[in-house]
């Protein structure tokens, strides 16, 4: 009963195993799993063998995560823009307000980048390369006696 329901069911589908989705997303099939698992993608119904049954959805969803990936969006952060990207009351400035956090984010890691950034060139400069490593400025400042290089970080 269970398979003819299926048959029905996708009648007219494209369905696909775990080896062509993943391909065709360009991901491995252990990230299908892990998406699977966390409840990314919907989960697939099973086919009496046991296998997995995947349509062009799972597909398509599976590049939407990594493109938001690609954005910076953490897995987490990619649910909630799923379950809002599904839910009807959705509006756009909802997506939008998501967008600009997470752009929030990016500016704030910038900024972090570029005191790293700032203090490491600080502590190449003050090192001469030269003379034992007891003398040397680097390992001073890491071990928090050179705090003038440092700052209170």
């Amino acid at each position: 009963m269970m398979r003819e329901n299926q048959n029905e069911k996708y009648q007219g589908i494209t369905t696909f195993k775990i080896g062509e989705v993943a391909r065709r997303a360009k991901v491995n099939k252990e990230t299908v799993r892990y998406y699977e698992k966390r409840s990314l993608i919907p989960i697939p119904d099973r086919r009496r063998s046991g296998y997995r049954i995947f349509t062009q959805r799972h597909i398509d969803q599976i590049k939407f995560i990594k493109r938001a990936q690609e954005l910076g969006f953490t897995l987490s952060e990619i649910k909630e823009l799923l379950e809002l990207r599904i839910d009807e009351d959705t509006t756009c400035s909802e997506i939008k307000s998501e967008a600009q956090e997470k752009y929030q984010d990016v500016v704030e890691k910038i900024e972090d980048l570029q005191r790293i950034k700032n203090t490491l060139v600080d502590l190449i400069d003050s090192c001469a390369g030269e003379g034992p490593k007891g003398d040397c400025p680097i390992l001073k400042a890491l071990e928090g006696e050179n705090k003038n290089i440092l700052g209170n970080k």
